[in-house]
């Protein structure tokens, strides 16, 4: 006879060896101790595909019919009906019109949410963002929807500042060029929707730093490491001389890898910084001033210069 006890958390265990790992007999749905063998558990229920599937069939149809994972964000689980298309004439009517359609079947709260899911996914793919921020970003997009404290702003824009926010929160900042770029929605739309959702949110996202884009922008221009440490070198201690005040981190990071390329063998102008950086040329020139007086203090002691800094160019 099988015996059950649980845990305070509502996990099955084994009464006398409670720290044991518990093995699954799947065609008998049972759950046995790995150190006794008493049975803990009976008829657990497989969640998996009623039969095996083989992706190389020319048909293409699964005949699983389980359906797909749970999703906790949505109303019910996630476990409404999905209508596949009619195909005989018994599924229209006289007029030619589904009789079986899915908008009956899911709610207008539950539609949004997983059209905003599937734009957030959309952008994130474009920009190779991982599946753990996507999920963050639809908790927080989630969390604005329930609480109703953005009404009037469109689920797109909301959705973008999710993502935006999702990436400031998991240590992977991108501006706010690379997520309009990704999206349908204008700059300052977004930036808006980040600001109301912070609000409503009460939650908060740490500084952006030059730290935070410089590897990305080293990598996607094609420098050496050399040359990303020294820059990063330059962001730096520009920043603890307070020589760039009041500039954002990313025209910073930008005018540094533009000094430190200049001053190696792999130079980049101004024009290729600012396409992977997303700034104007005035900016990183802008920048690249105020941090000229200052370079031989800016450089790192074992850099090899390919050009003396007084070669550098003078803007």
């Amino acid at each position: 006879m099988a015996s059950t006890s649980r845990s305070e958390a509502n996990k099955v265990v084994c009464y006398a060896h409670p720290d044991a790992p518990l093995i699954e007999d799947y065609r008998a749905g049972d759950m046995i101790c790995s150190e006794c063998g008493l049975v803990v558990g009976d008829r657990v229920i497989d969640v998996g595909s009623e039969w095996r599937t083989f992706s190389n069939e020319k048909s293409g149809v699964d005949p699983s019919r389980v359906g797909g994972p749970e999703n906790p964000l949505l109303s019910g689980g996630d476990l409404s009906t999905i209508i596949g298309p009619g195909r005989g004439d018994a599924s229209f009517d006289s007029f030619g019109v589904s009789k079986y359609q899915n908008r009956r079947n899911i709610s207008s709260t539950d539609r949004a949410l997983i059209n905003a899911f599937r734009e957030i996914n959309t952008m994130a793919d474009r920009i190779n963002l991982p599946k753990t921020i996507v999920d963050r970003a639809n908790n927080l997009f989630k969390q604005v929807h329930d609480g109703k404290n953005l009404k009037g702003r469109a689920n797109d824009a909301i959705a973008s500042a999710c993502l935006y926010i999702a990436c400031r929160q998991e240590g992977v900042p991108r501006t706010f060029k690379e997520i309009c770029a990704v999206s349908k929605i204008s700059k300052k739309e977004i930036g808006r929707c980040f600001k109301l959702i912070l609000k409503a949110l009460e939650t908060s996202v740490d500084l952006i730093t030059t730290a935070d884009f410089m590897s990305r922008f080293c990598s996607n221009l094609g420098l050496p490491n050399s040359v990303q440490r020294a820059a990063t070198h330059i962001a730096r201690k520009a920043g603890e001389l307070d020589i760039v005040s009041g500039r954002s981190p990313i025209s910073v990071a930008a005018a540094a890898i533009y000094m430190a390329s200049q001053a190696s063998d792999d130079k980049r102008s101004q024009k290729e910084i600012g396409d992977i950086a997303g700034v104007a040329d005035v900016t990183i020139r802008q920048s690249y001033k105020l941090m000229y007086p200052f370079a031989a203090k800016l450089f790192p002691e074992d850099f090899k210069f390919a050009i003396p800094i007084e070669a550098l160019p003078q803007m």
